[in-house]
């Protein structure tokens, strides 16, 4: 297949590339506004510009025979950015797929679509109620690769839970940080409760299998989640014990910490924002027995696996973004003034 991935610079779309080598596939093309600076750059065709330039679009599709469009703007960009990038940007995607005789489409979304529920697990049918900007454009995006579904265009929607694994900076890198550095680190709540995650290499063949099974199996909607997963508590002290300092993961009562968050992130202060902060105390996991049912999908990594996993990789790799930082995943994310309550920890 000639295949083109949005945001193929990315963090996920660096994991699909190599897994889509991996799988024998050779011709690919890589969109992104970032620049593709692997190891892989001699392989890959490179588009680099916006998904919200349609000209661009119109050129880079032609010959494409799959897309998967994992492009976003991530919930610390501003409103503007991540509207234009999450629904505008979708739109244009989808429709210069439709026009250039595309097959296939997979829109990767996020289970941020179902805001913060009131039980669980979570199944594709229920409700959707997205939390700030980027939950609402989310759903938005989705909306629009309906409409594309009723034109007769295969289109696969994947609802991922936060995932990680090598390449995966972002909030992540805060917590690794402090594990390297020998510190215990603070939870909102009693972390009793349970919070999938998502392996990167996982998640891409859940992608795969969307990319190759017959269209009717495809031509659906997908959580996309680890199998196995405890407390958070437990599942995020693999890390600290990892490490190897006898560190512990300390609870706090929610709503005082909540508060304080809210308080931050007004200011500017904290890299967290409100999904995090307002959902990390509560269960968070989704029902993936219809993707086993009708994709095969079949987890290979638990969430300690996936954490210790992207933990080991952090610390090979410190080198290389140690004095980095930015709002997407590739980059770890500023902490503010949480580096100074590291002190105390």
């Amino acid at each position: 297949m000639k295949i083109l991935i949005t945001g193929g610079a990315g963090f996920l779309g660096i994991n699909l590339i190599r897994h889509f080598f991996q799988k024998g596939e050779k011709d690919i093309i890589s969109l992104d506004l970032a620049t593709f600076d692997y190891p892989e750059k001699n392989q890959v065709t490179v588009v680099q510009g916006d998904i919200r330039d349609r000209e661009l679009l119109w050129k880079a599709m032609e010959g494409v025979q799959l897309v998967v469009h994992t492009a976003a703007a991530l919930p610390l960009y501003t409103k503007e950015e991540i509207f234009t990038t999450d629904i505008d940007g979708t739109r244009n995607v989808i429709e210069a797929a439709h026009k250039a005789g595309c097959k296939r489409f997979i829109h990767i979304s996020s289970t941020a679509v179902y805001g913060i529920p009131d039980h669980h697990p979570l199944l594709e049918e229920d409700k959707l109620d997205g939390v700030g900007p980027y939950g609402q454009a989310k759903i938005a995006a989705e909306e629009i690769c309906l409409e594309y579904r009723k034109k007769g265009m295969c289109v696969a929607i994947i609802r991922p839970k936060s995932f990680i694994g090598p390449e995966r900076l972002g909030v992540f890198a805060l917590f690794y940080d402090w594990a390297k550095d020998g510190k215990n680190f603070p939870m909102i709540g009693s972390g009793k409760n349970r919070y999938q995650l998502l392996d990167v290499e996982d998640l891409c063949e859940a992608i795969y299998l969307c990319a190759t099974l017959d269209e009717p199996v495809a031509n659906d909607t997908y959580n996309i989640g680890a199998r196995e997963f405890t407390t958070m508590k437990e599942d995020y002290q693999a890390v600290l014990d990892r490490a190897g300092f006898g560190r512990r993961i300390i609870g706090f009562p929610a709503w005082p910490l909540i508060w304080t968050l809210r308080i931050l992130e007004l200011f500017r202060l904290s890299p967290l924002y409100k999904w995090v902060y307002e959902t990390a105390h509560k269960d968070s996991f989704v029902s993936i027995e219809k993707a086993e049912r009708q994709l095969g999908y079949r987890p290979r990594f638990s969430n300690k696996d996936a954490l210790v996993r992207n933990y080991e990789w952090y610390l090979a790799n410190l080198q290389n973004f140690e004095n980095t930082s930015g709002v997407s995943h590739r980059v770890p994310w500023k902490q503010g003034i949480l580096k100074f309550f590291k002190v105390f920890f």
